[in-house]
């Protein structure tokens, strides 16, 4: 139907999959940095729950859409193969828009804390790892751990930014 959005012929979905990773990868993985970095910052900086949702929201729609237009500019101006611009671009963004939401789930609905937060990321982090390493024939857990690592190392530096300017 959309087969035109997506892949210049006809191909299984598993095919489809693999081509598209990594902007699948960049996307998520994006979407959950800058989003639980907002959540954890505004933590950090003692910041209400509702403010927290104005901001994460403003930022999963805005740097979503941001990365979608970066990831179609710069497929026109490269060689993409089977690949087109526009397909590039809604995947960076569904990626990006579903995964970057993990983090704000709890706020959004009340149903949690910072920590719930924290643990739903991380969850996000390691399955993305998971995933790429799976698709991509890299050995699942070491991709996971790896892409957990990294996640958490930005999410520390969002939080403790956010402590220290919430005492200046």
């Amino acid at each position: 139907m959309f087969t035109f959005l997506f892949w210049k012929k006809k191909n299984s979905v598993t095919d489809v999959f693999r081509n598209y990773l990594p902007q699948m990868v960049y996307g998520a993985v994006d979407g959950a940095v800058t989003t639980f970095a907002v959540v954890a910052g505004a933590t950090g900086g003692d910041l209400t729950s509702k403010i927290i949702i104005i901001l994460g929201l403003a930022n999963l729609f805005a740097d979503g859409a941001s990365m979608s237009i970066s990831a179609y500019l710069s497929a026109k101006s490269e060689k993409i193969g089977k690949k087109t611009p526009l397909s590039i671009a809604l995947w960076t963004l569904v990626a990006f828009i579903i995964v970057g939401f993990i983090p704000l789930v709890p706020y959004v609905f009340d149903i949690g804390t910072f920590e719930l937060s924290c643990l739903m990321t991380g969850v996000a982090f390691f399955g993305i790892g998971a995933l790429k390493g799976y698709v991509a024939q890299h050995g699942w857990f070491s991709s996971a751990v790896q892409t957990l690592a990294l996640g958490t190392v930005a999410a520390l530096i969002a939080y403790y930014v956010g402590v220290w300017l919430a005492g200046i």
